[in-house]
């Protein structure tokens, strides 16, 4: 055992996590033009994923108390692969609807315990890692946005490619599962007698949470606008060939990877909120550009700088939610990601309502408007002071 390797593990995990997603997205065309589907009726489908997570709300707590984060992590990972894998041969929207349901249900537990155990990995190498961590899972989406727009762009069969996606997802994370075990003292933190043993929240406790769940749905619309709209706003709107619709999204999360790999460094010299003033201010300029002019290059830009500006949003927003005081282990990311999915369940079918009754540039402003609200937002995701007074 030793940090790195610890390290080297968890950021694995959190690979997995946007690799198996991502190698669905670039496809979402071929699947809503296969089905017929009008915007919101796309919109409800892909809402599905959120709308499990949900369900899954009060999962994930009991769970890594009772197994661990890393096998929680584990588990889920593959229940979350096979059920993408599932979709491509499902013949009918209410199946795909269905394993996207289960997909969002598995994530929420993966999401809450690699960031349970993202946090004890980060405290066993003494220094901020939180934001490296994500960027490993932009990475990994990046990597699987590369991969789908290749299989694309190369006729390869849905199933196919799905298939094979989640064997290498698979693979990656039983060798994350070698590497990230830790030492007793960090694997599991010192019991506090005078911890709460139950979820249950305080009015008090709600106020703190609450601003750091809106921070973290605001800072997550990018990724939102990447997942599910970037690659048909390129196709309906500005004309981009279908087997190259998968670009606008590999942009954006290219340049949240490069984005949360300079975030712990920036954020050590610089502080948490001004970085993440500049980032929503970046996400507020590049979401006019991707509304206002809706050419390839321009688009991409700004795909690429809203990406950038979202980086450090909800790794900050889920390391201060997962430290609030008196909750148990596991709650505080528990209830963060839960209400950030409720959020999420909203997005994409306002999106499409909006986009049907007007267009699709018209309701990918939310891009910009989010940015707004990161810069209002920001300083909710100030460290506490420790200092006496």
């Amino acid at each position: 055992m030793s940090p790195r390797r610890a390290r080297l593990g968890i950021s694995l995990f959190f690979f997995t996590n946007g690799f198996a997603m991502a190698n669905l997205l670039p496809r979402y065309p071929e699947i809503k033009a296969a089905f017929e589907l009008s915007n919101t009726q796309f919109g409800v489908l892909v809402a599905m994923f959120p709308f499990g997570a949900i369900f899954a709300s009060a999962l994930p707590a009991p769970l890594i108390r009772r197994f661990g984060a890393r096998r929680t992590a584990l588990g889920s990972t593959a229940i979350l692969a096979a059920a993408f894998s599932l979709i491509g041969f499902a013949p009918h929207p209410l199946l795909v609807a269905a394993a996207m349901f289960a997909a969002g249900f598995a994530d929420a537990v993966t999401d809450a315990a690699q960031n349970v155990h993202g946090l004890r990995v980060e405290d066993y190498n003494g220094k901020s890692i939180i934001n490296s961590l994500h960027a490993l899972w932009s990475l990994g989406a990046a990597s699987g946005g590369v991969v789908a727009t290749w299989a694309a762009s190369q006729g390869v069969p849905l199933p196919v490619h799905l298939i094979a996606a989640t064997l290498v997802n698979l693979g990656i994370a039983l060798f994350a599962m070698r590497l990230v075990r830790l030492p007793e003292q960090f694997n599991r933190p010192e019991p506090d007698a005078d911890a709460p043993t139950s979820t249950r929240l305080t009015g008090a406790m709600w106020l703190a949470i609450i601003p750091l769940a809106l921070l973290a749905i605001v800072g997550v619309l990018p990724e939102e606008v990447a997942m599910n709209w970037a690659a048909l706003y390129l196709v309906q709107v500005v004309g981009t060939p279908l087997g190259l619709a998968g670009v606008g999204f590999v942009v954006m999360l290219a340049a949240q990877t490069v984005g949360r790999f300079l975030g712990d460094p920036l954020s050590d010299r610089f502080g948490v909120v001004p970085v993440m003033r500049v980032g929503g201010l970046l996400i507020l300029v590049g979401g006019v550009l991707v509304i206002a002019f809706p050419v390839a290059p321009v688009v991409l830009i700004g795909f690429a700088m809203a990406g950038y500006g979202c980086a450090t949003v909800v790794p900050a927003a889920y390391a201060a939610a997962g430290r609030l005081p008196g909750l148990p282990e596991g709650a505080g990311v528990t209830i963060a990601s839960w209400l950030l999915r409720i959020g999420f369940l909203g997005a994409s079918p306002l999106i499409g309502f909006v986009s049907d009754l007007t267009s699709l540039r018209v309701a990918l402003a939310i891009l910009a408007l989010g940015g707004l609200a990161v810069l209002v937002l920001s300083g909710k995701a100030a460290p506490a002071r420790t200092d006496a007074a």
